[in-house]
């Protein structure tokens, strides 16, 4: 394309799996297809994640949908607006607590999601040290414990202390006896389950509605600057997105996943056959066939926010802001 505004084009991401359709789509040459010289690179935080794509040291992320809403009201503390016009990810973490605790609390495989938050909220009210750690403030995971424990008892849900760990960090955290528990996305429930550590106990889909978990982000002047950039850089993902929803042979995709060290562990239609056809699966299913932003998925994080950090915002002002963190091409 002759009429891109720049063609040197920074993104950040944050190891998980749903960030595959980016590097895919690197991978595949389509960001060359349409002129793009793309670097990717990995961000240690969502925090610093955020940063530096609000102070333009990154051009794009594959970022938290929440932290868009979050900027729009300044509850990031910067109040640099942020925009979408690409889906990543809808909806697809997972609870996942430590066997341990797992046994300590007779929680089982066979447990429904109702019944594991019930064993878990008994224990916090008879004093027992539970941690649980989310990836970000201004997350679905967040939320998604949250609406877990209120299941059985909003005042634990309200009132429980949260702690916050970057994705990758999070086995680990519960490895070393850091943590109890933690809400993220895959491949990380996978891994622990995989190395002996976690249980998974809930989805969150059963929990919340079919919301957009990542969007690839741009701040907005961004956008304003580089329309045809951002378009072309758009369009290079979803064809990768396309092309991994009807992908055969996945051999390629699982080689990247480990190359980029988002995959730590030996998975195959061999080895770990279930988790394997389970998380092809998710791939497959990250996004609709239509994986443009919904006004309704940020008026459900903006009553999220309202509902758990009691902001106050009217109907007015929710809908605007809503609609101000989605960007739509002009034909």
């Amino acid at each position: 394309m002759t009429d891109l505004e720049k063609t040197q084009i920074q993104i950040g991401y944050i190891p998980l799996l749903d960030c595959v359709a980016i590097l895919w789509a690197k991978q595949r040459g389509f960001f060359d297809e349409v002129g793009l010289d793309v670097s990717l690179v990995k961000e240690a935080s969502w925090a610093s994640l955020r940063d530096r794509l609000a102070f333009g040291f990154l051009d794009a992320a594959h970022c938290l949908s929440a932290m868009l809403p979050a900027a729009a009201l300044g509850e990031d503390q910067l109040g640099i607006p942020l925009q979408t016009a690409l889906v990543l990810s809808q909806n697809r973490a997972f609870i996942s607590l430590s066997q341990k605790l797992c046994f300590e609390l007779n929680i089982t495989t066979q447990d429904n999601m109702q019944e594991s938050a019930q064993k878990i909220v008994t224990a916090i009210l008879e004093q027992k040290p539970i941690q649980l750690a989310h990836v970000f403030k201004q997350s679905i995971h967040h939320y998604c414990l949250r609406e877990w424990l209120a299941l059985v008892n909003f005042d634990v849900a309200q009132n429980i202390k949260l702690v916050t760990l970057p994705p990758p960090y999070m086995v680990e955290a519960l490895s070393n006896h850091v943590i109890d528990g933690f809400c993220v996305g895959e491949p990380w429930n996978t891994q622990g389950e995989l190395i002996g550590v976690s249980q998974i106990v809930a989805s969150s889909q059963d929990i919340m509605p079919k919301v957009a978990d990542k969007v690839l982000a741009v701040t907005s002047d961004w956008a304003l600057q580089h329309p045809h950039t951002h378009r072309a850089l758009t369009q290079a993902i979803q064809k990768a997105q396309q092309e991994l929803k009807y992908l055969d042979d996945y051999t390629e995709v699982w080689q990247m996943l480990m190359d980029f060290n988002i995959v730590q562990f030996q998975c195959s239609n061999t080895v770990h056959v279930q988790k394997f056809h389970s998380i092809q699966n998710i791939i497959r299913h990250f996004v609709d066939d239509s994986p443009q932003p919904k006004i309704e998925d940020f008026k459900w994080l903006i009553q999220q926010m309202v509902k758990w950090d009691k902001l106050i915002i009217s109907e007015t002002d929710l809908e605007k802001m809503s609609q101000n963190c989605i960007l739509s091409f002009q034909a």
